[in-house]
């Protein structure tokens, strides 16, 4: 099967976006010939890359917009986004005809309303997974500062202006297949007109990451211990996280709470330590080296995850694959990703509720190593079962056949009478 993916973002060595892309390019290629249409920015990484190991199968096709728009990702990388769609489907035009692809598959960006032309080409068209159907909950507004509400009014401004967007709704009418996130997301999808969706995880690790986490050791004693990773901004929900460990750390008073990241919440963070009286217990670590960040949560003994609306939540995954249970909300991406065998996840009704069943759950955790236990072995079996970069490989390949089989039944048949 040769395939031309759309990796917008795409780099090794990379996280978030770009990792996703790389990551589909590796694993795919091992079964398939592989052909990549990327930005130009990111071809100095890649080249890098290729002059020290070799990657088979895999060809890349770079593009860019020509001199009037090439200003534009500086001014907005959505804009520049957008724009540079239509010069890969030129490209891709040009690529279809020397190659003859048997499916197109759009990996990069992960978002529902933005387009791609690459569905005009003649074959079959995945698209996804793709996210941002997402929305803080109503009842969580309050706990937003002005700031973090007129975000979320933009972002939703954004999410509406795409359905009204006629590229977008022909990106999803087009569809063969489009993979969503997130249930809000597969939503969105049918709501655009797409015919064949599927909720479907865009996060997963490599298997010699995943044997390196599977690895760490549970922890045997000290101080029950709950860390918190990522960006430091308010719709990741750590003020949330703050409040219920401040209500579980009352019948714990030896806990401690680490949270690892940077990001424009970080002062109001530690002020809201310093008014709960959690100066001793609440740690700040701010950005570390990804070996440093693995090793702190190897010294912790739960992943505490409060995000409002997340799309992906890699760190799930990998707290899951270093046998630490995850509580989280159950919204988003962590919501699909975690089960009630892997981890606690809270359902939210109302902001005071939703503390409270946060520090419960922290609360049964605390009170028993054996279900930490448990809930760290089943997580490691669900990455090994489920969110290995080669086994999302291997159910792609099935899904991109039943696209093109798909799609061959459904093209009339060349009769004499259809011919005339």
């Amino acid at each position: 099967m040769k395939i031309l993916l759309s990796a917008y973002a795409c780099r090794p060595y990379s996280g978030s976006e770009p990792g996703v892309g790389w990551n589909w390019i590796q694993a795919l290629s091992q079964m398939s010939e592989v052909w990549v249409l990327t930005r130009q920015g990111n071809r100095s990484a890649i080249e890098g890359f290729l002059r020290a190991n070799a990657l088979p199968n895999v060809h890349f096709a770079y593009c860019d917009l020509p001199f009037w728009g090439q200003g534009s990702r500086k001014r907005s990388v959505n804009l520049h986004y957008y724009l540079w769609q239509f010069a890969a489907y030129l490209k891709a035009r040009k690529l279809q005809r020397q190659v003859d692809f048997d499916v197109v598959h759009h990996v990069t960006y992960v978002r529902f309303w933005t387009p791609s032309f690459l569905s005009l080409l003649p074959v079959p068209f995945v698209w996804g997974p793709v996210g941002g159907g997402e929305s803080v909950p109503a009842c969580l507004w309050r706990s937003l500062s002005r700031r973090g509400r007129l975000y979320e009014i933009c972002r939703d401004l954004a999410r509406r202006l795409g359905h009204l967007d006629p590229f977008v709704r022909m990106t999803a009418r087009r569809a063969a297949l489009a993979l969503a996130t997130t249930r809000d997301t597969e939503r969105e999808l049918r709501r655009l007109g797409c015919r064949q969706t599927k909720v479907w995880s865009e996060a997963a690790l490599a298997g010699e990451e995943a044997q390196r986490l599977g690895q760490t050791p549970l922890r045997a004693g000290g101080p029950f211990r709950v860390i918190s990773l990522g960006r430091l901004l308010e719709w990741k929900g750590f003020a949330l996280g703050l409040q219920a460990f401040e209500k579980f750390h009352r019948r714990h008073p030896e806990s401690q709470y680490w949270i690892i990241g940077d990001g424009p919440q970080r002062n109001r963070l530690e002020r809201a330590a310093r008014e709960a009286g959690l100066r001793d217990a609440v740690k700040l670590w701010g950005r570390l080296e990804r070996r440093e960040v693995l090793a702190k949560l190897a010294q912790a003994d739960v992943l505490l995850h409060p995000s409002l609306h997340d799309s992906g939540g890699w760190v799930c995954l990998e707290a899951m694959a270093a046998g630490r249970p995850v509580v989280c909300l159950d919204l988003g991406g962590p919501g699909v990703q975690v089960t009630d065998e892997t981890g606690i996840k809270v359902g939210v009704v109302s902001a005071e509720q939703t503390i409270a069943d946060l520090a419960g759950a922290l609360e049964r955790l605390a009170a028993s190593r054996e279900l930490r236990g448990e809930l760290a072995a089943r997580g490691r079996q669900r990455i090994e079962r489920e969110f290995l970069w080669d086994k999302k490989a291997q159910l792609m390949m099935s899904l991109y056949h039943d696209a093109v089989c798909s799609s061959a039944c459904s093209r009339p048949a060349v009769t004499t009478e259809s011919v005339v």
